[in-house]
């Protein structure tokens, strides 16, 4: 009777949730958005207080009640209306985290049905119904703490209504007339109530639905923030504190680890003859050999520049060694022709296993160490330290 959604409560739903997930200094869309989502709520209220009238318009032509008793409190609706209205439209609501103003709105709905509760008491079915209607507005928006203020100022003004005073609360069925509009009063507000709850049960559906987008995207994030952009291999930082748990997981489990430092042969005379786009290409290209034929438990990522770390979790030397050797042919019998004719790619790698005394510093020392063994002795070849 005095509050009522809008129309369209999903699209209006999907804008509340917008609201909520929106950032606390609200942008020029966002204060748009919320703007026109009050103005669709304000009406909503007009066409309830509309009903609400016409309602009272029946009790008056059956006799029950003052003509005057309709338009009045049709015009007092649309007081309480426009002025949270011109609230709006001045942007007060916006300076506060509740921009509804729910509580005052809520307050002031309350105490136009009691004024006229307390003036027309022989329809006062019609005005009491209404509290359920202001009440679903509420929970849309309220706080727990705004909803007990809120419930405290109804439980007020009911209990000097009952028991503070005589009035003899009506609900008139009389005539027909009077039967059929005491029905509408609890019919409407049934309806809008419920048509409320849809709106609620709508908004929760994409809410929910938000969240799991929203835990989908911080999961994406995360594994952004892990991969390097070019080759979809661990970026360094990642790689490096992989290093750091196997080497502790080894130790702790006494299981053998090693690791292999791979170096692309010659890759500025790449660059420098074929271009950075084909560079780049070809940097996907090992990346992905590379993952096509390593284990599921091994760690393959971009140490820096064409240097990259495999982590071998669980791997001797002499296997790891084997497995390099594999990965070496592999990668030189790719046809790399096809980004360039007469283009040749090979890799050279260092592999080292871990000792007792090793931390991750000295590990990949060694590794280097080994790597640098590798080109030294001509490229395109693994040895081990």
């Amino acid at each position: 009777m005095s509050t009522a959604a809008t129309s369209l409560p999903e699209r209006n739903a999907a804008e509340a949730a917008d609201l909520v997930l929106g950032p606390e200094a609200a942008a020029p869309e966002v204060l748009a958005r919320r703007a026109r989502q009050r103005r669709q709520m304000y009406v909503g209220q007009v066409a309830s207080y509309s009903l609400a009238a016409f309602v009272l318009l029946l009790y008056a032509h059956d006799g029950a009640i003052s003509i005057d008793v309709p338009s009045l409190f049709w015009l007092g609706g649309l007081l309480i209306i426009g002025t949270f209205t011109v609230l709006s439209e001045a942007g007060v609501g916006d300076k506060h985290t509740d921009h509804y103003l729910t509580v005052f709105q809520i307050s002031a709905h309350m105490a136009l049905q009691f004024v006229f509760l307390v003036s027309v008491p022989a329809v006062g079915v019609a005005f009491i119904s209404a509290l359920f209607l202001i009440f679903a507005f509420g929970t849309l928006r309220m706080t727990s703490a705004q909803a007990m203020l809120t419930w405290a100022l109804a439980a007020t003004g009911l209990a000097a209504v009952f028991l503070a005073s005589d009035l003899p609360i009506g609900m008139p069925v009389a005539t027909r007339l009077q039967r059929t509009a005491s029905m509408l009063c609890f019919v409407l507000v049934i309806g809008q109530c419920a048509f409320l709850g849809l709106f609620g049960a709508t908004l929760r559906k994409i809410l929910y639905r938000r969240s799991i987008e929203l835990k989908a995207a911080y999961q994406r994030i995360e594994e952004l923030a892990e991969l390097d952009e070019l080759t979809g291999s661990y970026n360094r930082r990642c790689i490096m504190r992989l290093l750091d748990a196997e080497i502790e997981k080894s130790r702790q489990a006494s299981v053998p680890c090693a690791i292999a430092l791979i170096d692309l042969d010659w890759f500025k005379r790449i660059n420098d003859a074929y271009g950075h786009p084909v560079g780049d290409e070809v940097l996907r290209t090992f990346a992905v050999t590379i993952f096509a034929n390593i284990g599921p438990d091994d760690r393959f990522g971009r140490y820096g520049g064409e240097e990259f770390l495999l982590l071998l979790p669980g791997t001797e030397g002499d296997a790891a060694s084997r497995m390099l050797e594999r990965l070496r042919g592999i990668v030189a019998d790719l046809d790399w022709s096809a980004f360039s004719p007469g283009m040749r790619v090979t890799i050279s790698a260092g592999v080292v296993t871990l000792r007792d005394n090793d931390t991750a510093d000295t590990f990949l020392a060694r590794a280097d160490s080994a790597l640098y063994s590798a080109k030294a002795q001509g490229r395109n070849r693994i040895t081990t330290s």
